[in-house]
């Protein structure tokens, strides 16, 4: 009986040592205390910050836009949009350009309307009469893309591969047209992307 009750004792001890262990703790530190160490150390942010829409501002020779009255405001429905066909064909609209990229931008393209003007002027709408003119402005050759544009008329892409990024126009007998811009979402140079989803 004696091992027995030796036997009985020990495992009635052991209980208790875990509960001594576990009251004790295996260290002088808290998980608690580790959260609260370093809640303070590294401080949560106030708010989550968002990129800035770019300000543009006046660019030389520019005038001034008018300032349209504000018009009055609906509520704005939390509707998913239903234009389809604007969502899937996103990736095709080019970047706007902004601050001093867009005065950059406007410099080029006065420049370009400048040079096919007395083409234009002269009834001369021929595709190599139009590369003439942009790769005499100093574009290269093989940044420079001219092709007919309806019946009596001429389009063109100048990469320029550095801000403004592109200029995209077309001229006819009735007016130049261009615009410069910034590339495309999901393309790479002035060629917008083909495909989509």
């Amino acid at each position: 009986m004696t091992t027995l009750r030796k036997t009985r004792a020990r495992l009635g001890m052991l209980p208790l040592a875990v509960l001594a262990l576990l009251a004790a703790g295996c260290g002088t530190q808290r998980a608690e205390d580790a959260a609260d160490a370093y809640r303070r150390s590294h401080p949560t942010p106030t708010g989550i910050s968002t990129p800035s829409t770019p300000a543009d501002f006046p660019c030389p020779g520019e005038s001034p836009k008018p300032t349209a009255p504000a018009a009055a405001t609906t509520p704005s429905s939390t509707a998913p949009p239903t234009d389809r066909y604007a969502e899937n064909h996103g990736f095709k609209v080019p970047f706007p350009l902004h601050g001093q990229s867009r005065c950059d931008g406007l410099t080029a393209v006065g420049r370009v309307k400048s040079a096919l003007e007395p083409l234009r002027q002269r009834g001369d709408v021929a595709p190599d009469s139009v590369r003439s003119a942009l790769t005499g402005l100093g574009y290269s050759a093989g940044k420079v893309q001219v092709y007919p544009d309806g019946p009596a008329g001429v389009g063109f892409l100048i990469d320029i591969g550095a801000s403004p990024w592109c200029v995209e126009g077309a001229m006819s007998s009735d007016s130049t047209k261009a615009d410069a811009f910034g590339g495309y979402p999901d393309g790479t140079g002035c060629e917008p992307p083909r495909g989509g989803h």
